[in-house]
């Protein structure tokens, strides 16, 4: 194996999360053979959820460093050249710099909720939903405020698209990630022309220095050359120098992207449900909605199709906090159980309690959650005083909480009779066996399978598109994935359970009405 190592065949995909930056290296067979990574926080600065480049940096060294540590002690080697590479990152955000590279705004990351206005002027302007996360909801509101810096953009850009301009020189991202940026037109591949031509001519945008098409980076499609590290992309990865520049570098993609591909969701009537930090779900469609909404985001694969969004903003945070409480009596009682065990326990409590909670109801939301129209959040949990409290229904809810926001953008798919053949789900929430998949699938009333990759999420999502970049195959996307990736793995499907189904609706009753109190909570607290 150190042979194979040392002879750069090997493809590396590295994921810029909420909370975690991920480093994957896969072989020629896609097997991911060594992982690093690093955590990081966003913060709230000046009423903005941002992170500073300098953090990007020293974030991707590191969890580079951490990869080659790893490599270091299964092969007793470094990483001296890769085959390919790609970077990931979470979709959305606003990056604006000037004509000499430098920033010119903070970071304003997915979580914001703060282009209200815009978003909803963009939406009525094309007939297409624009949500508030999009980079051009996030440049119309910074026009609309008169930001002095405004003028003076000469390229905007998202996270994942940033580091790959400092990485190879080139002003570019994958379709599936411009698609978070303005909207897509599946027909040409490219930004919609129209729309862009409206956007334009409004009297606001007019009399500013530049036209939205030369800021903007290009669109590449999946399998596309998107250039090479350079030397100075090299060092900046791995600051040793131990790491040699000329890895091809495949268009930058997002983490929705990433994720339909690490879960072989990319063709017609496939979906998947990512849920971690924030929820969301990717429904190929074979056609397009009826009507616009505001609470479906209109997307695309890697390979440019459409897909239906549904974007929460809150899934395990809250829930995290729950479960570092238990964690925390644990210790203060000197039990000596592990984080994971902790974790599987409350989760597995969870299928003992009733179906519908007892009449307890959760509200997860740590900032605020569009699907349901509330600009900012407060995490709450409400009971009356006859509810069935116990742990297992107190757990239950928990779980329930991270899926409800979802389940009312879902409710929207069935109206419109969307098909969906079955849902992937990975993250975090799957960790624990058989407990997030079972309620999942009642939640959805839909078979949710978990793949025994779904551990290694967007990181290898990402890898898999620098391995598809260098291989230049002439296969569309979806085939490459069933061929050669996926071939190989196996997955486990549940069928909803009727009970659960019929109890998550009932909870979903008392969700809508106490979505009153959330609302006071927001004003009031």
């Amino acid at each position: 194996m150190n042979e194979y190592i040392i002879d750069g065949t090997e493809s590396l995909g590295i994921e810029f999360g909420s909370t975690r930056i991920k480093a994957v290296l896969i072989d020629k067979d896609f097997n991911p053979i060594a992982t690093g990574s690093y955590d990081w926080e966003n913060k709230l600065e000046n009423g903005i959820w941002t992170y500073s480049l300098d953090d990007v940096w020293s974030g991707l060294q590191n969890a580079y460093a951490n990869l080659n540590n790893d490599v270091l002690s299964k092969f007793g080697v470094k990483i001296k050249k890769l085959s390919s590479i790609g970077f990931s990152a979470m979709m959305h955000g606003y990056l604006p710099f000037d004509k000499n590279g430098n920033q010119l705004a903070q970071f304003r990351t997915w979580r914001n909720t703060i282009t209200a206005d815009s978003a909803q002027k963009l939406t009525e302007l094309f007939n297409f939903n624009i949500p508030q996360r999009w980079s051009i909801a996030h440049l119309y509101q910074a026009v609309l405020n008169n930001e002095e810096h405004v003028n003076d953009i000469s390229f905007l850009t998202t996270l994942a698209g940033y580091v790959h301009w400092q990485l190879s020189g080139e002003k570019v991202v994958g379709i599936g990630e411009a698609s978070g940026m303005f909207p897509i037109d599946s027909t040409t591949n490219d930004y919609d022309a129209e729309m862009m031509q409206q956007f334009n001519n409004l009297p606001e945008i007019a009399q500013l220095n530049w036209n939205l098409s030369d800021i903007l980076p290009k669109v590449l499609n999946a399998g596309e050359n998107a250039g090479n590290l350079t030397e100075e992309g090299a060092l900046r990865i791995d600051p040793t120098g131990e790491l040699e520049a000329g890895a091809i570098m495949c268009p930058p993609e997002g983490d929705a992207g990433t994720g339909m591909v690490a879960t072989n969701s990319v063709r017609v009537k496939t979906g998947n449900i990512s849920a971690g930090t924030s929820i969301f779900s990717m429904i190929v469609l074979d056609r397009m909605l009826s009507n616009v909404y505001e609470e479906i985001d209109m997307v695309t694969t890697p390979s440019g199709k459409p897909v239906a969004m549904v974007h929460c903003n809150n899934c395990c945070t809250d829930l995290d906090y729950w479960v570092s409480l238990f964690i925390e009596f644990s210790k203060l009682a000197g039990c000596e159980l592990a984080k994971p065990q902790i974790y599987d326990m409350l989760y597995n409590t969870a299928l003992n309690g009733d179906k519908n909670c007892g009449g307890l109801v959760s509200f997860n939301y740590f900032s605020g959650e569009p699907v349901t129209k509330l600009d900012s959040g407060r995490p709450l949990f409400v009971r009356s005083e006859n509810s069935n409290f116990n742990l297992s229904n107190f757990m239950r809810t928990q779980i329930y909480s991270t899926m409800a926001a979802l389940k009312i953008g879902m409710e929207i798919l069935e109206s419109e009779n969307v098909n969906i053949d079955s849902l992937i789900g990975h993250g975090g929430l799957f960790k624990t066996e058989i407990v997030g998949q079972k309620l999942m699938a009642g939640a959805m009333n839909t078979p949710v399978a978990v793949m025994e990759t779904a551990g290694e999420g967007g990181a290898w999502g990402i890898a898999i598109l620098a391995k598809y970049a260098a291989d230049s195959s002439a296969e569309p996307l979806e085939d490459y994935l069933d061929n050669k990736v996926f071939s190989r793995y196996k997955s486990s499907v549940i069928e909803p359970d009727e009970q659960d189904a019929i109890g998550f609706a009932d909870y979903m009753q008392l969700y809508k009405k106490a979505l009153a109190v959330e609302k006071s909570a927001v004003q009031n607290i």
